[in-house]
């Protein structure tokens, strides 16, 4: 019996395979891979396997010999980027208008966001933020119109009032430096209201047990809101910086080109419009590539040091 018992003990207990505890787990949770798989499959076609043609930034592609055959030209379009005379003003341009955005359009839907949480009327608060987030869902071109329903030299509104006080009419879109203002603050009353939910979400989850217990201290409205409320909702305000820094960059496209005229290439000319100029009008496809390369290869890193930033500063990051 003791030997039995012995050479029982001895044995190595078997215990169940990765695989099978993987295999479980996929049974287990295959419901919730199911309602995902569609957003995976969207990535997977829409912006994964597009990568195999950022090679063609290293080619000079030409579309009779396909992605493979045509000739390996190394850095050469960067270099020619990186030579050009407008390289630097695009560049200016494309981080100046995305600075300016971020410096105004993160505060903005903020104290948005605290002005709404001080309303006691719920019903006017209602109808407050439906009017702020409505601009939210126009297009891109509808918002441009109404921009130059507003500042048209001709017809305009601003120009009519000027001409009603006996002042001349001003083409606000041929002056340069009025480009940037006028894209960021059209873009602050474009998105100021949705950004906003997202604040007024996060104030929500805030205990109310803190803002009695600093009334109940005598607190001031300021001074709860500066200690209760700002410093609740921080965590939040730093994941959205930190995915706003990451597409400091990627200036949009479609409403700087509407916004863009002769007059004013000098302060409006972007990399993105560039890249539409040079890759689909001029046909420089393995240029226009090197561009949008350059372009997502300057995001990723601005995004992986702003994030480790907020990491060391706050302990607050993406990842």
């Amino acid at each position: 019996m003791d030997a039995r018992l012995s050479s029982a003990s001895a044995q190595p207990v078997q215990r169940p395979s990765k695989w099978k505890h993987v295999k479980k787990q996929l049974k287990r949770n295959v419901g919730l891979y199911l309602i995902i798989s569609p957003a995976v499959l969207y990535f997977l076609i829409w912006h994964y396997w597009p990568m195999y043609g950022v090679q063609i930034a290293f080619k000079d592609f030409m579309p009779g010999l396909g992605i493979w055959n045509s000739p390996w030209v190394g850095l050469e379009h960067f270099e020619r980027l990186f030579d050009a005379y407008y390289f630097w003003t695009i560049l200016k341009n494309t981080i100046g208008i995305s600075l300016y955005g971020l410096l105004v359009g993160i505060p903005a839907p903020v104290l948005l966001a605290l002005l709404f949480n001080e309303l006691r009327s719920r019903k006017f608060r209602s109808f407050a933020q439906t009017i702020s987030y409505a601009p939210h869902f126009i297009s891109v071109v509808v918002a441009v119109g109404i921009l130059f329903f507003f500042i048209s030299p001709t017809n305009g509104v601003f120009n009519s009032i000027l001409v009603s006080l006996g002042k001349e009419p001003v083409d606000f879109l041929a002056e340069p430096s009025n480009f940037w203002h006028l894209y960021v603050w059209s873009g602050v009353w474009q998105g100021i209201g949705w950004s906003s939910l997202i604040y007024s979400a996060a104030i929500s989850g805030i205990s109310p047990d803190l803002y009695e217990a600093a009334y109940m201290d005598g607190a001031s409205k300021f001074r709860r809101i500066w200690h209760i409320t700002i410093p609740g909702i921080l965590p939040t305000i730093v994941i959205l910086s930190i995915l706003s820094a990451g597409s400091i960059m990627s200036v949009g496209f479609e409403k700087v080109l509407l916004m863009q005229n002769p007059m004013n290439l000098e302060t409006s000319e972007v990399i993105s419009t560039y890249m539409y100029k040079s890759g689909l009008i001029n046909t420089q496809y393995s240029f226009s590539a090197a561009v949008g390369l350059f372009n997502n290869v300057i995001n990723f890193m601005i995004l992986i040091i702003v994030n480790a930033a907020a990491r060391k500063a706050g302990e607050t990051s993406l990842w």
